[in-house]
């Protein structure tokens, strides 16, 4: 089998033992299962695979986005670069609100319920808007790397690339040093994914044998709602958009997607998962280095589309419960205040639990009714981020296509960038010949 199938089967293999170890009640507080594989093996796999993602992320988007700006080689394409990502991931965020809250609004989800809950939410604080444009020029950009602020990296790798250009000829060498080692953290990528089938099966596990299926059937009316705008917007919305902007099959897009959309519904976060959905945009899809580059880091930090469906309906859910009236004033006011709030708490964590309580608030909603939803939030975290990280993709293909840096041969070809076992293996003659080339340095 090939790394995909290796991780659906990873995939549907620890969901099945996750719900068997809940369903017949294994997973006991202080039990063998729970103490030594829930809590023991699958947590330190599952983290472990996820903790060496995150590893990669800051050096990859630096030596890969300074490759992709020198690469353009014209500071205004890299404009025009930007502003149609920007446009594109604003317009797609602020249509899947859209979507979710007529969705949601037509099924009159939440009428006449009542949820009992002891979940308490304390609304964090997001920095206001100004902060957050303040701080994308970082005042130490080593502090900026070693905390993984993503926004103040993209701008510091971006300056470094145009320096390069300004100076011209003279900076040869330092290019080839950056290609090289924006080759070898691919290399590094292309080993972390040869483990993913075992890590996979690691993650789902645990998060299936702590969750279950109990709050699912209390939640279930809120959760297929969710799940059905998300698979729309999936599907429909952003299919759609890659057809009409690109003119390309969404089918063969979706069918390279798999491997990328796996790892983020796994790690549930779009940054952990930048390095496989990098690789999967230019390898498997087509995109130029240049564009993807500077789109997927982009996009994995501001694109919010499946964290906005989950708050259009569950701010028509608590709505509801609550008996509050929010009315076509309202619902305008939750579709502006999401689109903003995807840039204004970019890179911050728990962003979508966040940006609920200050929607929330906006439209005066009860903090407490974020409590009803908190049980359900971590598989419904899972897939909105594949959502989102598709969205990262079908944006990195239109813009890249409309720049005419797309390989459509590549998109073309079914086994394009699929990843071969021997990408992990150390060849025995190139071995050598780099151990002696290293011996012949420090001779000389």
């Amino acid at each position: 089998m090939n790394l995909t199938a290796k991780v659906l089967v990873g995939m549907g293999l620890g969901m099945f033992v996750g719900l068997t170890f809940n369903l017949a009640d294994m997973n006991t507080a202080g039990g063998f299962i729970n103490e030594y594989l829930v809590d023991g093996l699958f947590h330190i796999v599952g983290t472990l695979f996820i903790n060496s993602l995150k590893m990669l992320v800051v050096p990859l988007v630096l030596f890969s986005l300074i490759c992709g700006v020198c690469g353009i080689g014209d500071i205004k394409l890299l404009g025009r670069i930007g502003t149609k990502s920007f446009a594109l991931y604003m317009l797609t965020t602020a249509v899947a609100i859209a979507t979710a809250i007529a969705i949601a609004a037509s099924l009159g989800i939440g009428k006449g319920m009542e949820i009992p809950t002891d979940a308490v939410f304390s609304a964090k604080e997001a920095p206001p808007l100004s902060q957050v444009l303040i701080d994308i020029i970082p005042t130490n950009p080593i502090q900026a790397m070693a905390s993984g602020e993503m926004l103040s990296i993209i701008f510091f790798a971006m300056l470094v690339g145009i320096s390069i250009l300004l100076v011209g000829k003279k900076a040869k060498g330092l290019v080839e040093t950056v290609e090289l080692m924006n080759e070898v953290m691919m290399k590094m990528v292309g080993i972390i994914m040869s483990l993913a089938p075992y890590a996979v099966f690691c993650l789902l596990a645990k998060a299936m044998a702590n969750l279950g299926m109990d709050l699912l059937f209390a939640l279930g009316w809120y959760v297929s709602v969710v799940i059905g705008a998300l698979l729309f917007h999936l599907l429909i919305t952003l299919q759609g958009t890659l057809m009409i902007f690109s003119g390309l099959s969404p089918i063969k897009f979706l069918k390279k997607m798999r491997n990328a959309q796996v790892f983020a519904f796994s790690t549930s976060s779009s940054n952990a998962t930048i390095p496989v959905t990098l690789r999967t945009v230019t390898d498997r899809l087509g995109v130029n280095n240049s564009v993807a580059s500077f789109t997927v880091p982009f996009g994995a930090t501001i694109n919010m589309d499946g964290t906005a469906i989950m708050q259009g309906v569950a701010t028509v859910f608590i709505a509801n419960v609550y008996g509050v009236d929010l009315g076509i004033s309202g619902y305008l006011t939750v579709i502006l205040m999401s689109v903003l709030a995807s840039v204004g708490t970019a890179g911050v964590p728990g962003v979508g639990l966040i940006m609920l309580s200050m929607v929330f608030s906006q439209v005066g909603l009860p903090m407490e009714g974020i409590g009803l939803i908190l049980g359900v939030d971590r598989i419904l975290d899972m897939m909105r981020t594949s959502v989102n990280v598709t969205g990262d993709a079908v944006v990195s293909v239109i813009v890249s296509k409309s720049e005419g840096k797309f390989n459509e041969d590549i998109f073309n070809d079914p086994d394009a960038g699929l990843i071969d076992e021997s990408e992990t293996q150390i060849d025995v003659n190139d071995e050598k010949e780099l151990a002696e080339a290293v011996t012949s340095t420090a001779n000389s």
